[in-house]
């Protein structure tokens, strides 16, 4: 990535301000009309300027399906930006992305390899397209209670078993940062003539310095997905797909069907995409170009103060990188803080919930065994002082009686005996949770966060699902996609 004086632009967000600054007799949505009509409570608190700026499209806006402006332009510096062939901005998060890359890559009974702790927007993508799924179990490390990622033997097993997959989905990096060995992935991939898709929710960062894990389009995925909002300076919900996939072969043909890939976004995305979001997207691939490197530098030295000094705090352990890569943990994005609270005999959703109330430290992610926290250009020492403080807190005084409820971690990946399309489409019926064993599920039920699902629509319940679901629940964690949230009750397919 080499900066350049039009890494500096901000185009789309320039033309924004621009027009919400002109006066104007506004006979177009939104209904609020450029704020005037907004609830006096709500301008107040958020200010006019930012309901000024929440337009539709305009035709000085340009359109995000069909860009020819200064959209284009603001996709054409994000590309740049992100070593990638084309990038798209989405408003509907990366859950569209993803959905995206599936009917961009699969259609009805086409098979597709994925790990099984893929994100729920990848079932609803497998829901939606009709592909079957061939999936590879992660990983896994009993000590640590910590789901890792696939391996390349893996992937290279599924292919020899199905010659006629047409594409490979990764999880990159996983919530704890653990990344797989994607460019052996890749190359699997493309030695079958297919295209790598990796989930890169959580590394849109990784561009951006030498210590971190390399991008995974550096790697050589074909699509990266990254929620720009979770670790850069988008707002919530502004997320980007970015396509690097060269002519292969001797038809020169690209592994990808970029016109496809836009059809298919225009499928799953708002026809009325928040122009406020796109704007956050183009000032934080700015702030990137230009900063990019100076701000992870901060970051990784704020992280790093963080796991030596958490790490010296009796009863506490945090998540290290492997001496060597191991199976399933090839890298790690040292950003991402990984707090392990068994030994002071409390769990994770005990330990989220001491550190959110007394303390006001929120993590990202509190599981069975451990809380995990994401550190990016937003922090600084203050924060960083605050959660050393309360691990010393709670380490010195744990909350009496919170005691380590053990998870029955599911052994293996359940069977499935149906697509989730189709059993997203069959007829169903509703049994107690505890007479549900042996069935077909026809919920796609998940802890959330993560949104990594326990069952999928077309999959066997088991008892240990059950069991873990209801321990999650037990211990103050939310489970979501259930019909009915207190998980007595489960919808399976009718017999």
């Amino acid at each position: 990535m080499s900066f350049t004086p039009d890494s500096m632009r901000m185009p789309f967000l320039e033309m924004l301000r621009s027009r919400a600054e002109q006066p104007d007799a506004p006979f177009y949505a939104p209904g609020h009309k450029r704020g005037r009509g907004i609830s006096p409570e709500l301008a107040n608190w958020w200010g006019e300027a930012v309901f000024a700026a929440d337009l539709p499209e305009l035709p000085e806006l340009d359109n995000l399906f069909a860009p020819e402006g200064v959209i284009e332009e603001a996709q054409t510096l994000a590309a740049k930006t992100f070593g990638a062939e084309r990038t798209w901005f989405l408003a509907n998060g990366s859950t569209c992305g993803i959905i995206a890359a599936i009917l961009a890559t699969c259609g009805p009974g086409d098979k597709i390899i994925l790990p099984r702790n893929v994100h729920q927007s990848a079932i609803a993508g497998l829901i939606l397209s009709g592909a079957t799924p061939i999936f590879i179990a992660p990983e896994y490390d009993p000590a640590l209670d910590l789901v890792l990622n696939i391996t390349p033997e893996a992937v290279e097993a599924a292919l020899k078993e199905n010659s006629d997959v047409k594409a490979v989905l990764v999880v990159y990096p996983t919530y704890q940062g653990i990344c797989c060995d994607l460019h052996a992935i890749a190359k699997l991939a493309h030695h079958h003539h297919i295209p790598l898709i990796a989930d890169e929710a959580h590394g849109a960062h990784f561009a951006f310095h030498p210590d971190l894990p390399p991008s995974a389009l550096a790697a050589g995925a074909d699509i990266s997905i990254q929620s720009t909002h979770k670790v850069l300076g988008a707002m919530s919900q502004a997320s980007m797909l970015h396509l690097h996939s060269p002519p292969t072969g001797l038809c020169c043909k690209a592994r990808i069907d970029a016109p496809r890939l836009s059809l298919a976004l225009q499928l799953v995305q708002s026809s009325s995409p928040s122009y406020l979001l796109l704007a956050s997207l183009d000032a934080a691939r700015q702030q990137m170009a230009i900063t990019g490197r100076a701000l992870m530098e901060k970051t990784l030295a704020l992280s790093d103060r963080a796991y030596r000094e958490i790490s010296q705090i009796p009863g506490l352990s945090v998540l290290e990188s492997p001496a060597s890569p191991q199976p399933g943990f090839f890298n790690r994005d040292a950003t991402r803080l990984t707090v392990f609270t068994a030994a002071l005999g409390l769990d994770g959703f005990t330990a989220d919930e001491i550190l959110r109330q007394q303390f006001h430290v929120t993590a990202e992610l509190p599981l069975p065994q451990h809380l995990t926290f994401i550190l990016s250009l937003g922090n600084d020492e203050s924060d960083i002082e605050a959660l050393i403080h309360a691990f010393g807190e709670l380490a010195r005084n744990p909350r009496e009686g919170a005691m380590l409820a053990p998870l029955p971690v599911p052994s293996a990946p359940a069977s499935a005996v149906m697509t989730p399309r189709k059993a997203f489409f069959a007829p169903r019926e509703t049994l107690p949770l505890e007479d549900a064993a042996g069935r077909i599920s026809a919920e796609l039920i998940c802890p959330y966060p993560p949104g990594i699902p326990v069952l999928l629509p077309g999959e066997i319940v088991t008892k240990d699902a059950i069991d873990f679901l209801q321990q999650i629940l037990a211990l103050g964690g939310c489970i979501t996609g259930c019909s009915d949230s207190t998980l007595k009750t489960i919808q399976v397919i009718q017999e």
